[in-house]
């Protein structure tokens, strides 16, 4: 009995889980939906003060609502806070413990990534590029005890993105992202999945 128990709220578990992450990607989403530049003539509305950046989380944040004009702002201080030859700048856009939608501004070719213990979702916000996923991880160095990177994949799929496309990446599959036009924006959401559910 108190096995099936255990079982059961393990199971309860996987499904708040779920929900949450599926009602962080459906916020974005809209959010990102709302996104317009201004044209001439009109008045970009004000935007609330930005969310901290990713780098320095703060797990007593909960953030659960952002608009389309501080997604906006996000991307303004991300490109503003990048150094000459970063990567990557990463805002919060959302932030649920243990979930944090990230804006990811991406100027320049990324190193390779491979996250062992977590899907990686993807929703583009804005320019586009291409996501190279699978192969084989050239000059791999571990990151940290659950990520490694790499210079290149030798093989692997390439896929294009898009502006409104979405994708996600298994755990344990090195993938790439090479901006096109020199921006790529991203909604990021990483994902740790029980081993039960890994297949």
């Amino acid at each position: 009995m108190i096995q099936n128990f255990a079982a059961e709220g393990k199971k309860k578990m996987h499904t708040f889980g779920r929900v949450i992450v599926l009602t962080l990607v459906g916020a974005v989403v809209a959010v990102a939906g709302h996104l317009t530049t201004p044209t001439a003539g009109t008045h970009p509305q004000p935007a609330t003060p930005p969310q901290a950046p990713a780098s320095a989380p703060d797990a007593a944040v909960q953030k659960t609502y952002t608009t389309a004009a501080e997604v906006q702002a996000l991307l303004a201080k991300a490109k503003g806070e990048r150094k000459e030859g970063q990567v990557a700048v990463a805002e919060h856009i959302l932030s649920l413990a243990p979930y944090n939608a990230n804006l990811e501004y991406r100027p320049v070719d990324g190193a390779v990534a491979v996250h062992e213990k977590e899907a990686e979702m993807v929703y583009v916000i804005d320019g586009g590029g291409t996501l190279t996923t699978g192969g084989k991880v050239v000059g791999e160095k571990r990151t940290n005890a659950a990520n490694l990177s790499g210079t290149a994949i030798d093989g692997g799929t390439t896929q294009a993105l898009n502006k409104g496309d979405f994708a996600i990446i298994p755990e344990g599959t090195p993938h790439q992202f090479k901006p096109a036009n020199g921006m790529l924006v991203l909604m990021t959401l990483h994902v740790a999945r029980p081993v039960s559910e890994m297949q």
